[in-house]
């Protein structure tokens, strides 16, 4: 599970990039109760996301031209600068280059060989979210890959991660849990799959980094999604092993899931 005491190539944030950062913003208060905080006056709009006070992620407007929404996963690292240069020896790009952000941390964004984006944080006096695997707060992290064997090298290589085929019910294709290097089972944190084209349709053909948010009541939250301007492509239903959940998309097409895990 995800956790807020972080090492190395564990998730530790998550940043929201809008097309219309207050319908964003109104969306998610309604599902989860975020309250949305300024940043400061020179963070471009930046907005940090609270639950209950505590910080869950980020949020902000579109910054640049071309720039599509999304939904972005941060990963901690010691060493951001030897990390930029480890993604561009293995395939991947390196979209903006190791930067201090206020002396909170060091961030960097990058794209995988199979083009899905994801980022990583050095932190200095910020850690990152301040909390984790409860209802309203993110509790895992999936990616859906075009080329899943591809993506295992990538990011075994990069990271260090350890993974483990896991059986999913159905003809979903294999799953593979992720895990931090050193750290046993109980430290998962995400998961990878094989995705075919129709399942990538939603992110314009490519894969995905994507969100699951801890729920206690999945079947009364979906009907929310809708209603709100949101999609819900499956659920809720019943995944053995797993919990009751729902595949859904935001207002700009973002997907997240809802998930109340299944008792341990």
């Amino acid at each position: 599970m995800i956790t807020t005491d972080f090492v190395p190539g564990s998730p530790c944030w998550m940043e929201l990039s809008a097309s219309d950062l207050q319908r964003s913003l109104d969306f998610y208060h309604g599902l989860f109760g975020w309250e949305a905080e300024s940043a400061g006056p020179d963070t471009g709009g930046y907005m940090m996301l609270r639950s209950g006070g505590r910080a869950v992620g980020g949020a902000g407007p579109l910054m640049e031209e071309g720039q599509s929404p999304s939904w972005t996963i941060y990963y901690k690292t010691d060493d951001a600068q030897a990390t930029a240069a480890s993604v561009a020896a293995l395939g991947g790009t390196v979209h903006l280059e190791a930067m201090d952000v206020m002396g909170l941390g060091v961030m960097s964004h990058f794209s995988d060989p199979q083009g899905v984006e994801f980022a990583t944080w050095q932190p200095l006096s910020f850690p990152g979210m301040e909390v984790a695997d409860e209802p309203g707060s993110l509790m895992w992290v999936e990616l859906w890959t075009p080329d899943a064997e591809g993506a295992k090298k990538f990011y075994g290589d990069l990271f260090r991660w350890n993974f483990t085929p896991f059986s999913m019910p159905g003809d979903v294709g294999a799953y593979t849990t992720v895990s931090p290097e050193g750290q046993g089972e109980e430290r998962m944190h995400g998961g990878l799959m094989q995705a075919e084209p129709e399942m990538l349709a939603p992110m314009g053909g490519g894969g995905d980094w994507h969100p699951v948010f801890h729920t206690e009541d999945p079947d009364t939250l979906t009907p929310k999604v809708s209603a709100s301007g949101g999609q819900v492509f499956m659920g809720p239903e019943d995944v053995p092993g797993v919990g009751r959940l729902s595949t859904c998309a935001d207002p700009d097409g973002n997907v997240f899931v809802l998930l109340k895990p299944s008792p341990m």
